[in-house]
């Protein structure tokens, strides 16, 4: 994905970039790369990809994330979960990981310099981050 902003001005507060933007332009990214899936695939897709994005982002590595993951020789109608289609995504994924870093980065330094203690701010954050991740569902792909 391409950004008239980068990751450091995210961090800094120099722009004003939400979760929710992230989201909205991650399945746009998503949508244009795998036009080929039917909507239910689709939508599956992202949340694998957008799982795998915040995984690496918090600092996770892919082998954790493929161990955590269902594996097998054929995922038949999931491709997406297959071990080489994720390894090859973590490259394209690289700057949408820097950037939801940079998000959770920047949420964290508000809370924190708002006088929260840091476990607090690191716990506010990951509940802020699953509201967003459950209120935002794949709308491209409602079908």
């Amino acid at each position: 994905m391409e950004w008239t902003f980068t990751a450091d001005d995210v961090v800094k507060g120099d722009v004003a970039y939400t979760l929710d933007a992230f989201r909205e332009d991650f399945m746009q990214e998503v949508s244009a790369n795998m036009s080929q899936l039917p909507p239910d695939a689709l939508h599956d897709c992202y949340d694998v990809l957008y799982d795998l994005t915040y995984w690496l982002a918090t600092g996770r590595d892919l082998a954790d994330f493929l161990a955590s993951s269902p594996q097998g020789d054929d995922m038949g109608a999931r491709p997406f979960l297959e071990r080489a289609f994720l390894e090859q995504a973590e490259v394209f994924l690289a700057p949408n990981v820097e950037m939801l870093g940079a998000l959770l980065q920047r949420m964290l330094m508000d809370r924190v310099e708002g006088g929260i203690v840091l476990e607090q701010a690191v716990a506010q954050v990951a509940r802020e981050h699953a509201e967003v991740v459950a209120r935002t569902p794949c709308a491209t792909c409602a079908a």
